[in-house]
């Protein structure tokens, strides 16, 4: 009887582990929003890390958070690490490609809870006297990730942040304008 029980564990083991590599090995989670600001304001927020307080969801969920910055003020090679507690965890993040007003492409590089590296792009299009704006984080998932991906929808939860985000790059991109 032990012998069967076993047997049975195994074999649902097996199965699992075959359903966990199967999973897409690709994610990209993308938002947009439109931006009533012109795409040279909207691109000020993204390019220059010290503008980021103002909107990223994260910088406001830990208020002891330890920011530092390297390298030019803004674009390509600018750099931003932090140090926060369980919810914003540890990483870094490099501007490796700057367009004006049109890209803003990041290395991101999260050294804490879970070590991973993806890419992080803000494309930027005029709309009207606007801006649409598109936010889209993609990566590669490892076993441990497509386990989770199993039980926690990252789109959802990762999409919300990214939608809190833009409503506030909204904000303080139209009140940059007003001013």
């Amino acid at each position: 009887m032990l012998k069967k029980i076993l047997l049975g564990l195994v074999a649902v083991l097996v199965v699992l582990a075959a359903v966990i590599a199967m999973q897409p090995a690709d994610f990209a989670i993308t938002r947009s929003t439109t931006i009533d600001a012109p795409p040279a304001t909207v691109f000020g927020q993204v390019n220059d890390f010290h503008k980021w307080e103002a909107w990223s969801p994260w910088a406001k969920m830990d208020p002891e958070m330890k920011t530092t910055y390297e390298g030019p003020a803004a674009g390509t090679g600018a750099m931003y690490s932090w140090v926060g507690d369980s919810k914003v965890g540890e990483g870094k993040m490099t501007i490796v490609e700057s367009r004006p007003d049109e890209l803003v492409k990041i290395r991101l590089e999260f050294l804490k809870p879970f070590a991973a590296t993806n890419d992080t792009e803000f494309a930027f299009k005029p709309d009207g006297t606007g801006t649409h704006v598109t936010w889209t984080m993609s990566g590669k998932n490892g076993f441990v990730s497509k386990a989770f991906s199993l039980c926690m929808d990252m789109d959802k939860m990762v999409g919300g942040d990214f939608e809190k985000g833009l409503a506030q790059m909204k904000s303080a991109s139209e009140a940059a304008v007003v001013k």
